[in-house]
């Protein structure tokens, strides 16, 4: 099979790295960065540079880069009939709804994908071979999506290392990636930001690197998550801001038992 991976950033190059480590497909790259493609190509993370005008001749074309980008490239290239495009991007709805109508006036299949996997670090040399260990692989197929279809998704990315791969739509997706990542991202991010921050080195232990870990971020491509996303992770924030303010009113108080009940209290 020829597989294109377009962007080769952490996930990009971890995905092109997966292909080649585990299977036999021959793997193209393509990415704006020339450094991120020579490095690529270096590392034989891909067999060759993919000619633009060839995407018609893969199999299967993977799209690692930011929304808008990655709908404006399908947009404007062309693929073969039946072959399978899956983005990686960390919202669903917006991209799905705009390639819905794309992908079946032009015959290929599309179907929006997340690999559930990251690090801090943001680049091809951040990637890796093993990113995917473990980890589950989400992928949001369209009602009209065939089982065939679907099954060779499935097949494909447990076969590039994932434990596990989780059908749901683009609308759940979205309204629990949300939760789950969004709102852990600026939690972090806002956590960083104390005066205090700088003079912790010392008398910090696990708690503090966790809450921190991915409190530096890529602000463009999250930015642009973020938004897409904005009904939701805007229900997510307001509920913590409200439950936050719970937690500040009982201190202001001194009030030690509303304290016990607050920090006991199950999950909603």
């Amino acid at each position: 099979m020829n597989i294109a991976v377009i962007g080769l950033g952490l996930i990009g190059g971890s995905m092109a790295k997966s292909f080649k480590a585990r299977t036999d497909h021959r793997v193209f790259g393509l990415d704006t960065d020339s450094n991120a493609l020579f490095a690529a190509l270096a590392y034989q993370a891909v067999d060759e540079r993919l000619d633009e005008n060839a995407t018609q001749e893969m199999d299967c074309v993977i799209l690692c880069a930011y929304p808008k980008a990655m709908a404006e490239f399908v947009k404007g290239h062309e693929f073969r009939r039946g072959a399978m495009v899956v983005d990686c991007c960390g919202v669903k709805r917006d991209i799905c709804a705009e390639l819905r109508q794309t992908a079946s006036e032009r015959g290929f299949d599309f179907i929006g994908g997340h690999p559930m996997a990251g690090k801090q670090y943001a680049g091809f040399k951040a990637s890796s071979a093993h990113l995917f260990t473990d980890a589950s692989m989400i992928l949001t197929p369209y009602d009209e999506t065939s089982i065939e279809t679907r099954a060779r998704a499935r097949d494909l990315f447990l076969k590039a290392g994932f434990k596990r791969v989780h059908f749901t739509n683009p609308e759940e997706h979205d309204r629990i990636i949300a939760y789950t990542s969004q709102l852990a991202h600026i939690v972090s991010n806002a956590y960083a930001k104390s005066p205090t921050y700088h003079d912790s080195r010392d008398i910090s232990a696990g708690s503090f690197r966790d809450l921190t870990r991915v409190a530096k971020l890529n602000a463009r491509m999250w930015a642009e998550l973020f938004c897409e996303n904005s009904d939701n992770l805007s229900f997510e924030l307001n509920f913590l801001i409200s439950r936050l303010e719970e937690y500040a009113a009982a201190l202001k108080s001194g009030d030690r038992r509303a304290l016990e009940k607050l920090l006991e209290g199950e999950p909603v």
